[in-house]
């Protein structure tokens, strides 16, 4: 699934093509996708001008006055900006109309999802949708740091790596990013989450930042199904240090990565650069 550098980088190209563009038409060629898609998306969106596109934690919103669409890229979907005129195909299954500078019919906005595990909802204005509410920080904005994530371990025996990818603590931070700033922090991810110093949990909020404004400006990391706007993959995934490399050397000392389940996730780290 994309994870944070995919959608903030999906939403950094989306947005000098998108934001000041009046929606002409919003057209639906399926009800659902993960969920129903909601009535106000097809009756509420056409005429109106598009104010902005934010990111918060892995969904997108797209701001009109008359609301907001909320979108999330699932495992498979993808978000492209491309000629009205261009041929649709089998998993395109929303487009959104867009007027030029000029107001006439412009390009559309293209959300295909072979797998069809995203979502396209609605926020009403002044409302926060309930999937946005209870979430932590954002791991890039000032909220987030080292004391905040030491005041909040305390006392919680659960996996330092568990504690780190729980959306109540900060959003955003998934399997591949969790496993990276462990790894450049140096702290094993099976140590309990309130067994970590204030100084180690100011290394690790220091690495989540620099990895995951590194990964934004690299264009992500590659999964199976992931593209970026304009159609390239991103290039992160091949300066990935823990993820995905059980049993390689470690970059660091040399030794075999080791590999476990930690809240059925997969998990790699060295066993002797991380304590």
């Amino acid at each position: 699934m994309p994870e944070l550098p995919e959608v903030e980088t999906t939403r950094r190209g989306l947005a000098p093509h998108v934001e000041g563009r009046r929606i002409q038409v919003v057209t639906l060629r399926r009800p659902d996708l993960r969920w129903p898609i909601p009535p106000e998306v097809a009756r509420d969106l056409p005429g109106q001008r598009i104010q902005a596109v934010r990111r918060r934690a892995k969904y997108l919103l797209m701001d009109t006055e008359a609301g907001s669409a909320l979108l999330h890229l699932g495992m498979s979907g993808s978000l492209r900006v491309l000629p009205a005129t261009t041929p649709v195909t089998a998993h395109d299954h929303v487009d959104i109309a867009l007027d030029d500078e000029h107001g006439n019919a412009g390009r559309v906005l293209r959300f295909n999802d072979p797998r069809r595990f995203g979502s396209l909802l609605w926020q009403p204005p002044g409302e926060v949708h309930p999937l946005l509410q209870g979430l932590g920080p954002e791991p890039l904005s000032d909220a987030f740091d080292g004391d905040y994530l030491f005041d909040l371990s305390r006392g919680r025996k659960a996996p330092v790596k568990t504690f780190l990818m729980d959306q109540a603590v900060v959003v955003g931070v998934g399997n591949i990013y969790a496993a990276e700033s462990l790894f450049r922090a140096g702290i094993s991810p099976l140590r309990a989450a309130g067994k970590v110093s204030r100084e180690r949990y100011v290394a690790l909020a220091g690495a989540v930042k620099e990895i995951l404004a590194y990964a934004i400006t690299r264009g992500g990391t590659t999964l199976r199904d992931f593209l970026s706007p304009d159609g390239a993959p991103g290039y992160f995934e091949q300066e990935l240090s823990a993820y995905g490399r059980a049993g390689e050397p470690c970059p660091r000392c040399g030794r075999p990565m080791k590999q476990a389940n930690i809240g059925q996730r997969t998990t790699v780290w060295c066993g002797h650069c991380q304590r």
